[in-house]
């Protein structure tokens, strides 16, 4: 065998990566917060801007107005609007893993707020007293990846 082959041959095949779509604007390297440490202290980080990677658990399927991050099936997750409700992600964005950068919001949401969301799938916690809090992050720019 012609040495050139083999040499070809044994070259290991290049890393392929999964492409990258970008929403909004161009991520600016804000603070990267593991999801788990945003989730475990929300008010630590209310106000500020931060960059989270995680899994899409779940996206609006109507609009693509919002998605979940989460690290589980169940449990608590991020819900990440877009600013000035300026830019959408597609409406199969679940399964996608995202980089986003935005800023940290602790909401309580109206019952008929809360019940909209359920309705496009979302998973909305109640507190201790019985009102729908969720962990909010106002995207300025979102990286997807397959």
């Amino acid at each position: 065998m012609n040495t050139l082959l083999v040499a070809l041959l044994l070259t290991a095949a290049p890393e392929v990566t999964a492409p990258t779509m970008t929403r909004g604007e161009k991520l600016k390297g804000a603070e990267a917060v593991e999801l788990s440490k945003l989730l475990a202290s929300p008010t630590d980080y209310e106000g500020k801007t931060v960059a989270v990677e995680a899994k899409i658990r779940k996206a609006c399927e109507k609009k693509g107005c919002w998605m979940e991050l989460a690290g589980t099936e169940k449990g608590p997750g991020v819900r990440v609007t877009f600013k000035d409700y300026g830019f959408f992600v597609p409406l199969d964005s679940a399964g996608s893993t995202a980089k986003v950068e935005g800023v940290v919001k602790v909401a309580l949401l109206e019952e008929a707020r809360a019940k909209h969301y359920e309705a496009e799938g979302a998973t909305v916690p109640k507190g201790k007293d019985g009102k729908y809090r969720e962990v909010q992050l106002v995207a300025v720019g979102v990286e997807l990846r397959k």
